[in-house]
């Protein structure tokens, strides 16, 4: 015969699971990881994401003492990626390498599948990569004031490219033709590699991609950077002037790059993340492998990450609403 229990034995029961709940919770972060981590990188392999994805999982597995892996799933301006992140098991194993671009996406598109905001937790900053204009070196203009002065001669006739619909270099763009009253075409790629591709070939104009994947391009002189989007210039390429110096004043548009997990995934696994991950980017290795490519490192907190992504969303918004790019 099962006997009631006492009002004063329930009051302890209750108090002693209340007291195993923080062990429980710390059990499991100490648990956490338990298999490999999956880094996916919204665009193809051999772009500045693929690039910063790949340094910094090299490092990250050692910290975890898990492995890292890299997963491409490009396509739709990287919208296809965060999509797949933003529905994800929010354990902590499948984490998205996000970009400025899904800032601007959330204006650009007049439909997403997730809310950038909403549906993923920001975990730190990795780096900033200054964009750059570059054109083919057949191409005969040399400078910014050349390249307006030869876009205006031969209206409709020339062509950018950039990383897909609604991501920077795409805004970019239009911002220069907008600010210089240049007519030429936008052709949207998956990413850094088939654009460079085809810049090299000669079947594009010019391009405003980051530095990273430029940059052995331009030091063998088969592209010519003409100017850097950003309000200073970059200290990989400090010989090149900054499109406001060139003429279009207050032009400032340049890439950061970070890591995002689902929205719900635990705090204490996100905190874990953080540390560990700026751990890594603060080291002087990882710093030094920044230098090389062209890309500022950054570190941040979660906090200071998710203010950014507000503050950039507001700021896109703006920018995509008065140059008037929408897609479907």
């Amino acid at each position: 015969m099962l006997r009631a229990q006492s009002p004063l034995r329930r009051r302890l029961l209750q108090a002693a699971l209340l007291a195993t709940l923080p062990v429980l919770a710390q059990a499991q972060a100490q648990a956490w990881p338990g298999k490999p981590i999956s880094l996916i990188v919204p665009f193809p392999a051999g772009g500045t994401t693929d690039v910063l994805a790949r340094a910094l999982a090299e490092k990250l597995q050692t910290a975890l003492g898990q492995p890292v892996i890299v997963e491409s799933k490009p396509g739709a301006g990287a919208t296809l990626g965060a999509d797949h992140v933003a529905k994800a098991r929010p354990d902590g194993y499948t984490l998205l390498v996000g970009a400025v671009h899904h800032t601007i996406a959330s204006s650009v598109y007049k439909k997403l599948p997730y809310d950038f905001q909403k549906d993923l937790a920001p975990i730190t900053e990795i780096a900033l990569v200054p964009n750059v204009l570059v054109v083919n070196a057949s191409t005969p203009a040399k400078s910014v004031a050349e390249l307006v002065a030869l876009l205006k001669a031969q209206p409709g006739r020339h062509n950018y490219g950039s990383n897909g619909n609604g991501t920077a270099q795409h805004l970019i763009g239009t911002q220069f033709g907008n600010m210089t009253g240049t007519d030429f075409s936008h052709i949207p790629y998956k990413g850094s590699g088939p654009l460079a591709t085809d810049l090299l070939g000669g079947q594009i104009t010019m391009s405003f991609d980051t530095v990273t994947p430029v940059l052995q391009h331009i030091k063998a002189g088969k592209l010519r950077a003409l100017a850097v989007t950003t309000a200073r210039r970059s200290s990989t390429l400090p010989d090149v002037p900054t499109l406001d110096e060139a003429g279009l004043k207050g032009f400032d548009i340049g890439t950061w790059f970070g890591v995002l997990a689902p929205a719900a995934t635990p705090r204490d696994i996100v905190a874990r993340l953080n540390a560990e991950m700026v751990g890594v980017i603060q080291s002087p290795e990882f710093r030094k492998r920044m230098t090389e490519i062209g890309a500022e490192p950054i570190g941040n907190s979660a906090d200071q990450m998710a203010a950014q992504i507000r503050s950039e969303t507001e700021k896109f918004a703006k920018l995509v609403k008065e140059a008037k790019v929408t897609i479907e």
